[in-house]
């Protein structure tokens, strides 16, 4: 500030209206560091006298204000401390404005500062030379200054952080870089701070004491530290030199903290990554048992380690099934959960057909048709989706060997042990009781589909809605029904129907129309009451032919249309068709039949957002969900021993999995079915079907993924119907979430490291679905104080016990008033609403770090 500036200054202030009181201005201009001593006799404002006040005229000024001149304005310009105590006009100085114009006495100024930190402002003097800096320590708009407050709100600016924490401070350093000379953060505080304060702030609230400090080893002190905490600093002697000796739980929660944000934990997962080499972390690893470290969440290697461990005990036969399925639904909740999830799903399918083989080692038992049939749509359909689950998985992560492995385990168990033995004893079953007439006692024939089911309801003046998804198989229908039920306000039944033989597009499409009889000609073509029905064309027509009002569509097109447009194409029409085609498509195609069990994935969305165009656009409140046959599909190569060579028939079609011959005769290894029960069959068609699994030899590719046969997952065809309840009729039941609850009731914490118990309420299930938490503690402000757990509410369990989980928590070692009210936020992941907000007083005494 020059003498100009200056002088404006002062004017400002001695033209200000006088106070009550008042009736002249005096201001006493203090200049501890003597900058303008030279230049105050240059001083001019005007009607106000220039008085200088040193240590020797002190009594004088007092009486020349006081008595001499009790009505003149004046400027008294010094450099003593008018706050000590033998100060002759301390009572003066008390009803008289104070004025600074040295750099140091501005920013006290201007900041609010109190005087007695003066020494702290000049100490970081370098900083407030920058405007923009200035501002931003300004900008915090802080009430209180102590010497601490002023120098966090320093690396707080120089760190580009939003409030002053040195939490955020060092997550911001540390971010940078780990190697100082690349850190700009850390240049930064060494230019414009001192980073040996920055080093004593790290050694007070993290414990890191070192002669020869560096960000690198900073990093793994905090890391090392808090990974002690949940396996123990017995369990790492060797790493004893990282271990903090006091505020353990800062590093806890400070690595927490990063580890859980949304966007830093990229950064945090390559430093750990690089501190697993450094400290050599599989060798530790090894010599600690599962339970030990099962709960830790600092470094992927943990997970590496449960997931050999899992992947060990499946090799080697150990049939704690139970464990691992524990242990894999333990670490969903975990860090590193998403970098492993491949691996985790394809252990957790590959352990629950290793349960489901371990139920039924002695053996399928042989039984009727009509039993092995209802044994498999209530519990043996089931191989078919651990085996389909486990492909998903592993074809998003079948680069690494133990996939490989696993995948070894499961065509074992799956191809060579239960399609093998399921589908031997159907074929016998069948064979002796289902060759002359292709039926089941109680069980619908899919043929019969449209009279029993459709024509009753278009009878009764009803709008109803067919989905058939070609090649959407019983256990893709199972879940589909299941995620109708929870995730829909409607309800949905699930039934089957033996399909048509062959088991083929051509043949089941046309079954599911209406129609009077169904027939095939020599050329292997398939009429409805003597019209073509093969391709959507033709089954177009004949639906609309045989019902007014009706229309058949392909679901693309529906999908193609806006809400309007959906309206006007289904004004008026009763019966509606819809045509899927998503599964059969690629799997049907040698090119792309490896992707078989994707296109399911993607054809269970499709399917599940036509029921909610169906209800929400198309006000629909009847659908039938069906298909026209199942299929065959393994992932090994198949050997010569799944092949069956074909015998000299008077074949009118041949494929992989049936021949279409005008002779019925007994062939070796193949069922002879009569078509008489499912077609008008003129020509007298025999279907000749491979029993079990076999394909016929034939020339080309495509053979892994078949239908045609008379497998049970061929011609168990799914048949779904879906009422829709509209909010208030009787019956409706709203979608909600569960809901995750605190059992324990008392509120007060007095131990930094505390055990609390939750509950989900209620069992997912009929329109209960999953609810994902995360718990931490906080203060008024919402200052997060704890680590932050996550809880995956989605347990099925009927007994409650089985629903309950046990937290562990860890709070900073601060500061906790006992009269202030803290707080348990319970916040649902998918809202970022907390749903509980729960009081907790915090008294932890004198003690407020131990190892437990």
């Amino acid at each position: 500030m020059d003498i100009h500036q200056i002088e404006i200054a002062l004017s400002d202030i001695f033209h200000e209206p006088l106070k009550n009181g008042e009736s002249r201005k005096l201001v006493f201009w203090l200049d501890k560091d003597n900058e303008f001593a030279e230049d105050i006799n240059q001083i001019s404002v005007d009607g106000v006298k220039i008085h200088q006040l040193t240590d020797h005229n002190q009594f004088y000024t007092k009486y020349l204000l006081e008595e001499e001149e009790p009505s003149t304005s004046f400027l008294i310009y010094t450099n003593l401390d008018l706050a000590m105590e033998e100060n002759w006009l301390a009572d003066t100085v008390l009803y008289s404005k104070t004025f600074y114009a040295d750099k140091i006495s501005l920013i006290l100024s201007d900041l609010h500062i109190d005087p007695s930190l003066r020494a702290t402002i000049k100490k970081y003097e370098k900083f407030f030379n920058n405007k923009e800096r200035f501002k931003k320590f300004a900008d915090f708009g802080i009430e209180n200054y102590t010497e601490e407050m002023i120098e966090l709100a320093i690396m707080s600016v120089l760190c580009n952080v939003k409030t002053p924490d040195f939490e955020d401070v060092l997550k911001s350093v540390l971010m940078d870089s780990l190697d100082e000379k690349e850190n700009k953060s850390y240049m930064q505080l060494d230019k414009f701070f001192n980073v040996d304060v920055f080093w004593r702030y790290v050694e007070q609230i993290y414990g890191y004491e070192r002669e020869e400090k560096t960000l690198k080893t900073l990093f793994i002190h905090l890391v090392v530290t808090a990974f002690s905490q949940s396996v123990g600093s017995e369990n790492l002697a060797d790493l004893s030199g990282f271990i903090a000796q006091h505020n353990k739980t800062n590093a806890l929660v400070f690595i927490d903290h990063w580890m859980h944000h949304k966007t830093d934990d990229a950064v945090f997962d390559e430093y750990t990554e690089m501190v697993e080499q450094e400290i050599q972390l599989p060798k530790i690893i090894i010599t600690i048992p599962v339970d030990t470290f099962k709960q830790a969440d600092i470094f992927p290697y943990i997970d590496k380690a449960i997931i050999i461990h899992i992947a060990n005990g499946l090799f080697t036969h150990l049939e704690d099934y139970e464990e691992y399925t524990k242990l894999i639904k333990l670490r969903r909740a975990k860090h590193y959960y998403g970098k492993f999830s491949a691996i985790y799903e394809a252990l957790y399918y590959t352990v629950k057909m290793q349960e489901f083989y371990k139920e039924h080692r002695q053996g399928i038992p042989q039984g009727h048709a009509i039993d092995l049939y209802e044994r498999y749509i209530k519990e043996y359909y089931r191989m078919d989706t651990y085996y389909r689950k486990f492909y998903v998985a592993f074809d998003k992560g079948n680069n690494h060997d133990l996939m490989k492995k696993l995948k070894d385990l499961v065509e074992d168990l799956y191809t060579n042990w239960y399609m093998e033995e399921l589908n031997t004893l159907w074929s016998k079953a069948a064979e002796a009781e289902m060759i002359q007439e292709w039926s089941l006692p109680g069980i619908k024939n899919q043929q019969h589909f449209y009279s029993s089911v459709i024509a009753p309801k278009l009878r009764n003046g009803e709008r109803v809605f067919i989905l058939v998804s070609d090649a959407m198989r019983y256990e893709i229908g199972v879940e589909l029904a299941e995620r109708l039920n929870a995730e829909t306000m409607g309800s949905c039944e699930m039934e089957t129907m033996l399909s048509v033989l062959p088991s083929i597009t051509k043949l089941g499409m046309p079954a599911l129309l209406p129609h009077r009889e169904i027939d095939i000609d020599t050329n292997g073509n398939v009429y409805v009451d003597g019209m073509n029905a093969v391709g959507f064309e033709n089954r177009k027509k004949i639906i609309e032919s045989k019902v007014s009002d009706s229309i058949a569509v392909h679901f693309q097109d529906i999908l193609a249309m806006n809400k309007m447009g959906r309206r006007e194409t289904f004004k008026g029409k009763k019966l509606i068709y819809i045509y899927h085609d998503h599964i059969d498509a690629v799997g049907d195609k040698a090119a792309t039949e490896r992707y078989t069990f994707d296109a399911v994935e993607k054809a269970l969305n499709q399917l599940f957002d036509l029921v909610k165009i169906i209800r929400g656009d198309l006000s629909g409140t009847n659908v039938y969900i069906t298909s026209d046959h199942g299929f065959l599909y393994q992932r090994d190569a198949l050997e010569e021993s799944d092949k069956i060579g074909q015998d000299k028939l008077d074949a009118i079609e041949v494929k992989r999995r049936y021949i279409l011959a005008k002779e019925q005769r007994d062939v070796q290894g193949q069922l002879a079915v009569n078509l008489s029960s499912i077609i008008k069959n003129e020509q007298q068609l025999t279907a000749y079907i491979p029993k079990a699994n076999l394909r016929y030899k034939m020339q080309g590719s495509g053979i892994n993924f078949v239908h045609g046969g008379a497998s049970l997952q061929e011609v168990v065809v799914p048949l779904l119907s879906w009422r829709n309840k509209r909010s208030g009729q009787k019956g409706a039941k709203a979608i909600q979430k569960v809901d995750i609850k605190l059992t324990n009731t008392a509120r007060k914490i007095t131990n930094s490291i505390f055990n609390l118990e939750f509950f989900q309420t209620e069992k997912v299930g009929d329109k209960m679905t999953p609810r994902t938490v995360v718990i931490y503690m906080a203060d008024e402000a919402g200052n997060v104080l704890s680590n932050e757990e996550t809880i995956i509410g989605d347990r099925s369990f009927d007994n409650p016990a089985d629903r309950t989980f046990k937290i562990r928590f860890v709070l900073k070692n601060m500061a906790y008033d006992r009269n202030q009210t803290y707080y348990l936020i319970i916040k649902d992941t998918e809202t970022g609403i907390a749903v509980e907000k729960i009081p907790f007083t915090i008294n932890l005494g004198i003690v407020s770090d131990f190892d437990f």
